[in-house]
């Protein structure tokens, strides 16, 4: 990546630059592991450390903390590598927990065997969230389970309970 946004040289009153170093586990060992699980199955196993993570929890510091069938909750502690330019933590950060959430909930109510891809996500920001909004709390929950589609709703919470952002997601099932 280029030094600046416009590919030039860094000026001098930018400071030190930063640097974020992320170790992830091989996709390929999870997908594996996944083979013959139910999604709940799969999640618990996740949470408990027999399968690793996806890679993209160790980029955004997310993780899995509680699954149920049709219910997961996972949170995210930010860093300022994820900024916007107008001081706030970009809303991509807060969508893809929206949708990790969402999606991860159908997961728990599929068969071994079945997956899920997110058709669609729509997100309503309620509040911005900075560095001290500390630690975020997401809440993916099934609202009508299907066949062919089943749609999910999420909700982002701060560190202090604030309700941040909301969503709503359509995942199509695949191979049920």
């Amino acid at each position: 990546m280029s030094a600046g946004a416009g590919g030039g040289e860094p000026a001098a009153d930018w400071g030190p630059p930063r640097s974020k170093t992320v170790t992830w586990y091989d996709p390929a060992t999870t997908l594996n592991g996944a083979a013959g699980l139910s999604g709940l199955a799969f999640m618990q196993a996740v949470i408990e450390g027999r399968l690793p993570p996806p890679p993209i929890a160790y980029l955004l510091n997310m993780g899995a903390q509680h699954v149920e069938r049709g219910r997961v909750v996972f949170d995210c502690t930010p860093d300022d590598s994820v900024y916007n330019p107008l001081g706030v933590i970009h809303g991509g950060l807060v969508c893809t927990m929206a949708d990790t959430v969402a999606g991860c909930a159908v997961h728990t109510t599929l068969e071994a065997g079945v997956a899920y891809a997110s058709i669609d996500i729509t997100v309503n920001y309620l509040r911005p969230v900075t560095l001290a909004s500390g630690t975020l709390v997401a809440t993916g929950r099934v609202v009508k389970p299907g066949r062919r589609v089943a749609l999910a709703a999420a909700e982002i919470h701060d560190a202090a309970g604030r309700l941040v952002a909301t969503a709503s997601s359509n995942c199509l099932i695949l191979g049920g």
